[in-house]
This record gives structure tokens, C-alpha cells and sequence, in this order.
């Protein structure tokens, strides 16, 4: 079976990489000539708006996903002429746009920050009204890691934050105070198989993850996490591996955004779980029984920005693995993470100690 890959970064790469051992083939494209996951899988070199490219990656594939949400809409609709398409477009058009995701998100019952959209200056002051301050001023396409965001605490920095994103639309999030961030991992195959993976703590810096732990043992949470999931895999129709992100909040869920494709707060599952998500998005699009999503012990995830620690150091820690994503390093860049593997809780955070070290100088998250 041959799979096409619409964007060629690490998650690509690691979807090629767990899909070789169930004997598929896998072209990605990219408008990167250097796109990391074209080391290990044919290259179409092309951009996202290249209807050449695009049918050329359809005519030859079996079915055809997304390594990431922001791939145009236009795209899933060129490629479904000529091949099946997964996720569906809707869930892409959806997580595109932070308005349409939390009018979803409300309309299904799932609790989100109170919001606001914003189109002018004088729309954010009324909209600050109304919201309340401290608040979180979106772009409402295109931000992720931090990016294309601003936290806004007193009336003065109203419009400064307007003159630095103001140029595109935005929407107003009321600030949550939460007491920790989760995430849950759902898996939904062609014919509606539903799997879930075990919720996942993740610490974030600057808008970045920088470490998950799984599986977070809360089961109140969990049942409302698996809950709101499955809502969202059955309003769209959704086929593959869907990520969504939550505050915790007074000992229940608000839900922070979703991402329609394998996701960084999943990359434990890679040795920390009987199917890694990877496998299992492979797995669901094409058809397949979908693996057990049972955790095996416990497990933690490190992301590696601007650098990669040296191998010997990360695997001298006793369940450590070590994941490079073939990319030159860069500041802010994420160019591998790191899992750590253990039976024992006491053990895994004696060895997270050792990698914390080696990737950020120990500090926290």
C-alpha cells in the first residue's frame, strides 16, 4: 500500500518510519528541498498550492494525510479527486481557524475560555470588556508553538499587541489560571473503531512542549477527556490520529485547542506503548485493526530545541531512547526529543533528572 504525505517534517518522518516494518511505501511532499522526513522517503519537491505536485502525489497513492493542520484546505480537495484523503477536510478547516475550533468545540457541549473575535482596535478594547483581563490576543490561523500570540494583562498593552498581530484576524481567549495542561490521544479507524490513549501530562515553555509524561493517572479526567474525543471523532466523521489539548481547571477539563494529526505529546508511544500513535494513524487510515493503545510502564518525553545532546551521555540513562530528526541545528528548532522508559515511577524521574540535565540544564518543564 503507498501513502502520501503532505508535509515532509518529523512527524512525517516518523509516520515513515513506523509504516516500513507493515511493508508500505510513502512519498511526502514538501516545499522544503531539505525536508527531514526526505531522508527516508521519496521527496515530491512542491508547495502546498502546486496542483501539479499535488496530483502527482494523488495519482500515485493508495490514501493520503497531513503531517501538519495548515496545509490548505485547497490541498485535501485536489487530492481527494484522484485518491481517499484522512483526516477529512473538515477537521483541517476546522483546527485552521481558532474561531470555527471553539464554535465546534461549544456547539458539542466541550467547555472552552471565553472568547472573543477581534477586527479592530476598538473590537479588542470591547472585547477586553467584556472578556476580562488577563487575556490571551490570537491570530486566529496559523499560530502554533507560541507563535502569533500575545498575553495581555493591563489596558495599556491593548494596542500594542493590536499594532504586532493586527494585520490578520484575531480572537480574544479569556486567560485560564489552570493547574496543569493534558492531552488526549484518539485513534478512529474507516469503520468508526475508536481507541484512546492513556491522558498524558505535558509541561510547556514559552508555548512550547518541552516534556510529556504518560500515562497521568486521573480517571474523573480521563472519562471527561475519552468523552469530549469521541464527540469531535463522531461530529467529523474523523479517520485517524486526533490530538486535543486541555487546561485543568478546579478538577475538570477546558479545552485548549486540537490538532488533526499525530502530535508531539504522543511521541512516548514510540516505546512507551503496545502501538505507537504512528502506527496506529497508519493503521486507521488505511483501513486496518487498529493496535492496542495500552501504556507499557511509565514514560517520559523531552523535546531537544536548538541542539541535540551528545547519544552516548542520553543512552548511558538505563531506558532512555534517543530520536533524531535529521534537521541542522537551529535556535528554537526542534530537532529530536528524547523518551525515557522505566517500571517504576521513582525510577523514571531518577533518570529524567539525568536527561533534564543534558537537555535544558536541568531545569523544570
Amino acid at each position: 500500500m503507498k501513502v502520501g504525505i503532505v508535509g515532509g517534517g518529523q512527524l512525517a518522518r516518523m509516520l515513515v518510519l513506523a509504516g516500513y516494518p507493515l511493508g508500505l511505501q510513502f512519498r511526502v511532499l514538501d516545499p522544503a528541498a531539505d525536508a527531514c522526513a526526505g531522508q527516508v522517503a521519496e521527496l515530491i519537491h512542491g508547495g502546498y498550492h502546486d496542483e501539479t505536485r499535488l496530483r502527482q502525489l494523488a495519482a500515485w497513492a493508495d490514501v493520503a494525510t497531513f503531517d501538519f493542520e495548515n496545509a490548505p484546505a485547497a490541498a485535501a480537495a485536489i487530492l481527494s479527486r484522484q485518491t481517499a484523503v484522512y483526516p477529512p477536510e473538515e477537521a483541517l478547516a476546522v483546527a485552521q481557524d481558532r474561531l470555527a475550533e471553539k464554535t465546534l468545540f461549544w456547539e458539542l457541549g466541550i467547555p472552552v475560555p471565553t472568547f472573543s473575535t477581534v477586527d479592530s482596535l476598538a473590537e479588542l478594547h470591547d472585547a477586553a470588556q467584556r472578556v476580562g483581563l488577563p487575556a490571551v490576543l490570537k491570530t486566529r490561523r496559523l499560530g502554533y508553538d507560541g507563535k502569533g500570540q500575545r498575553v495581555l494583562r493591563t489596558a495599556e498593552e491593548l494596542e500594542p499587541a493590536w499594532q504586532a498581530l493586527g494585520a490578520a484576524p484575531l480572537i480574544l481567549d479569556g486567560f485560564v489560571p489552570f493547574e496543569r495542561e493534558v492531552s488526549v490521544l484518539a485513534v478512529r479507524g474507516r469503520s468508526g473503531e475508536t481507541a484512546f490513549y492513556p491522558l498524558v501530562e505535558n509541561q510547556h515553555r514559552d508555548g512550547i512542549l518541552r516534556r510529556s509524561h504518560a500515562p497521568f493517572y486521573a480517571p474523573k479526567l480521563e472519562r471527561e477527556g475519552f468523552d469530549y474525543a469521541r464527540r469531535l471523532l463522531e461530529r467529523l466523521n474523523y479517520v485517524g490520529l486526533l490530538a486535543i489539548e486541555f487546561f485543568v481547571k478546579d478538577g475538570h477539563l477546558i479545552v485548549n485547542e486540537m490538532a488533526p494529526r499525530v502530535h508531539n505529546s504522543g511521541h512516548w508511544t514510540i516505546e512507551g506503548a503496545v502501538t505507537s500513535q504512528f502506527e496506529n494513524h497508519l493503521r486507521a487510515i488505511l483501513g486496518l485493526p487498529l493496535g492496542s493503545t495500552a501504556a507499557i510502564g511509565y514514560s517520559a518525553m523531552l523535546n531537544c530545541l536548538g541542539e541535540l545532546p551528545e547519544p552516548a551521555a542520553v543512552l548511558a540513562v538505563p531506558g532512555a531512547h534517543y530520536h533524531a530528526y535529521g534537521k541542522a541545528p537551529r535556535p528554537g528548532r526542534k530537532v529530536g526529543h528524547l523518551t525515557l522508559w522505566a517500571d517504576d515511577p521513582a525510577v523514571l524521574q531518577a533518570g529524567l533528572k539525568r536527561l533534564a540535565a543534558l537537555v535544558d540544564g536541568g531545569s523544570p518543564g
